[in-house]
Parts: structure tokens; sequence; C-alpha cells
């Protein structure tokens, strides 16, 4: 992953230095993929020919961090588009592996109600109001992904699982569903979401690995769900605010839901989800952040919605960035009667979760498993310049607890960590972080963003 990382970098430099100097090659090029081939590959026209070959449409090259420990995959994704007067509605499907033969595919679908026009983003100037680069639409979603996932770690459950209690697992997993968001407060850029899934589990071993397999050192009682891996029907509904504040110094992101679990064969593993995604930043040169846009698919990075032909946001363009944030994290679980939460739908702290969030990470992937956190996170990052390039400095405070009460009493586990990102339209897509802190040592992570150029993320693995 390092040697993937630095040839990213070696290639940023030759776009930055290519695109400072282009002038409007761009309404020279053909309209259809084949002919922007011709014209700027594979020499011709670098910045042109990785942009084709890694944002184009309808066909182009998909590249992400599958999950930790599972390496980087590559693949291909399909996008398409058809708009109306009043609707916009895209489609596409992706297929990536990785190099220890774990895969992910999916096929998306998204409605969105453009009768809304979204505001015109300001990322450049200083806007005299606050603003909203990207408003809250009605947008609806539906959506069948499959993953399989070769390599994951199970530590023990709580907060004294140790190190001597490392096991290995597989895992795939195939989630069916669709979600709905609807504006519901211009002022406070609020949206209600609902959403309903269904996800089918299946846990196998995971031999020839530095550790045992999870069914040698643990069982039903100590790892939930192991031997039984029930369909599932995921309900969701939540609330969410992205408003901006004196004169675009202060954003902020909240994000409040409650799922509930209901396994439809046999009982024992039913259970209800609260969760707290609470994020604050300020913004060092008053500017509105790059934030996902939930109109758009997990491979298309369109920046208007309604315009089958708008372009993404290129992937060297110059926009100075910096900003101090603070996020606070906690889910919180209820279980019905003598229910349990099974182990694989149980959140992670220490070095990334399956979804692929760094927190705490110092620490291994997938340290700390249970079914209630907390965690606090104090970032600072910057771009270098204008150049593709930025850094980032960190601060994790985390806890884990088997139930809601132990929770406030549970001790912390703290975590620092500095690192580059690369910046792709604007956006920090790639992080190479250095992590030290807590007890266990240091650790380094390298993740690219499997969402294109701020585009929707895909579904949650838990």
């Amino acid at each position: 992953m390092v040697r993937i990382l630095s040839l990213f970098l070696l290639l940023a430099s030759s776009l930055w230095a290519q695109q400072s100097g282009k002038t409007n090659e761009a309404q020279k090029e053909p309209p259809d993929e084949l002919g922007k081939f011709k014209y700027n590959c594979p020499f011709k026209h670098i910045a042109g020919c990785a942009e084709l070959l890694f944002t184009g449409q309808p066909l182009h090259i998909a590249l992400g961090s599958i999950a930790p420990q599972n390496g980087f995959a590559a693949g291909l994704a399909y996008v398409g588009h058809k708009d109306t007067e009043n609707w916009s509605t895209s489609w596409s499907a992706d297929a990536v592996a990785s190099n220890n033969a774990s895969w992910r595919t999916g096929v998306y679908l998204k409605f969105v109600d453009t009768r809304l026009k979204p505001m015109t983003p300001h990322f450049g100037g200083q806007p005299n109001t606050d603003t909203n680069p990207y408003p809250e639409q009605p947008v609806y979603n539906l959506y069948f992904q499959s993953i399989s996932l070769n390599k994951l770690i199970f530590f023990g459950l709580g907060p004294k699982s140790t190190r001597g209690g490392r096991s290995f697992f597989g895992q795939t997993e195939h989630i069916i569903g669709g979600s709905a968001v609807r504006p519901a407060y211009e002022k406070l850029n609020m949206g209600l979401y609902g959403e309903v899934n269904g996800r089918s589990v299946d846990i196998r071993g995971s031999h020839n690995q530095p550790s045992p397999s999870i069914e040698q050192i643990y069982n039903p009682v100590t790892a939930p769900g192991l031997n039984d891996q029930p369909f599932f029907i995921q309900l969701g509904a939540g609330v969410r605010m992205r408003p901006s504040a004196l004169n675009n110094l202060l954003h902020f992101n909240y994000d409040v839901a409650y799922r509930p679990f209901f396994a439809a064969s046999g009982p024992g593993f039913s259970f209800q989800r609260l969760t707290f995604d609470l994020y604050q930043e300020i913004s060092l040169y008053r500017k509105n952040p790059l934030v996902a846009r939930e109109t758009n698919g997990p491979n298309d990075c369109r920046m208007d919605p309604s315009d089958a032909h708008s372009p993404c946001r290129p992937i060297t363009s110059r926009s100075l960035q910096g900003s101090l944030g603070l996020r606070v994290f906690s889910t919180l679980s209820m279980t019905p009667g003598g229910d349990v939460v099974p182990f694989y739908f149980q959140p992670t702290l220490g070095g990334s979760d399956i979804n692929g969030n760094p927190a705490l990470p110092s620490y291994e992937d997938y340290r700390f498993r249970a079914p209630n956190n907390l965690l606090f996170q104090e970032s600072f990052e910057h771009s270098i310049g204008k150049f593709p390039l930025g850094f980032t400095i960190r601060a994790d405070q985390g806890k884990v607890a088997l139930t809601r009460g132990d929770l406030g009493s549970n001790h912390w586990n703290h975590s620092y960590a500095t690192g580059l990102t690369l910046r792709a339209g604007g956006f920090p897509q790639v992080y190479l972080l250095f992590a030290w802190g807590g007890n266990e040592g240091t650790h380094t992570i390298a993740s690219m963003n499997t969402s294109l150029l701020g585009s929707s993320s895909r579904p949650s693995l838990f």
C-alpha cells in the first residue's frame, strides 16, 4: 500500500505541474469517452488522461481501501444518468478485488428531486453571508451490495480484551435496501431520513494467519453470533443538520439516528441502536467545507446532479483549505429480554473500523469491540499551499463498554496521529498516518477513500 501511495504522490506532482500551465484545452475535447481517451491518453495530456481514467463516464477505474487488513482494491465502475425537468436519475455499478482475494460489488440507484435547485458552492472566496454549499434536497436511494473480507480481527469483547486474545475470521455480507432524505428546516440545513435494509451475514474461520482462527479460541458465549447468523431486517430513522455560522467561520455536521435490528429467524439477536455523530469545524479561511454530496452515488462525482454533462471537480483542482475540527461520536445499544448484539455488528475502536474510519489509530485495527462506545476526536487539517497535498494532526480519546451503565466509569484510551493527505478534487482522498500513544506501541495507516471525490458513502457494514 505504501508503494501505491508513493506512485500517487509522484502522479500528483506531475498532474499539478501540468495543470498549472493548462489553458482552455478542455473545450477542444470530444464529447464522448472514447474520443476523450484518444485526445488525452496515454501521454498527450496527463491530467486529462488521469481524470478520464479515474472519474470518466460511463466507465472508469475504481480504486479504494476495501477494509482494514484486506488490502487495496481495484476494479471497474459504470455510471449512467437520465434527467428530466423535475428529476435526476442516476445509477452505478462497481466490482473491485484486493490482493488477498477479498472483493466487493454493488449496484446503486439514486433519484433526486431537482425542483429544489442547489445553491452555487462558494469554495474560493469569502461570501458576505453564511451559505450552505450543498443544501438538503429530496433524495431516494435503492442499492444492493455484497462484500467478502478474508482477514478481520477479533480480540474479544469489552474494554478488558487483550492482545493475547487476538484471532482472525472472514466475513461475507449482503445488503439490499433503500433510503430517503427530505429537507426539514432550511435555516439549519436540516434533513430527515429513513432507511430499510436486509442484511445477510456469513462468518467463517480465517486460517494461516499470525494468530488462531476465531473458532479455535472463542465460542458463541464469548463471541455472540459465532455459530448462527440469522437474516436481519434493519430499519432506521434520523435527523442531520449542516449549517454554517459567523460568516462561514463555524460549520456543523450533526447526525442522530435510531436503528433497530430484527433477527428474522430465531430469537436471541435482535437489538436497537442509538448513534450520535456530532462534528463542528472552524474554517481558517471562512470557506465552505468540501462535503459528501448525497445527490451523487458512490461512483459519481458530478457537481450538478441536474445536468448529465456536468463535470467532476478536476482531480488537480487547487484550493487552499484549513480547518480545526472536533467530533463527538457515541453508539448506545439496547437489547430486549435476554438478547445480545452479535459480535460482527458491534462497532470497534482502534486503528480503523470495518468501514475504514480511523479511531484510536495507534492501536491495532478492530482492537476494542463492544455494543457501546464513546469517542472524542480533535483534528487539524491543512493543504500544503495549493499543491494537491495536505497534512493533518489529530488526537483521539475513546472507551467501550458491554453495558450502557459502564460507559461512564470505564477508562479512556488515548491516541495521537500525524501524517499526509493526498487531495483529489480538493478532497483529502488518500491518508498516510503515523499514530502513537496509548500503551500498545505505534501504528501506520494507509487508506484511500472508497467514495469518488466527495460522493455519498456506501452502506455501513454494521
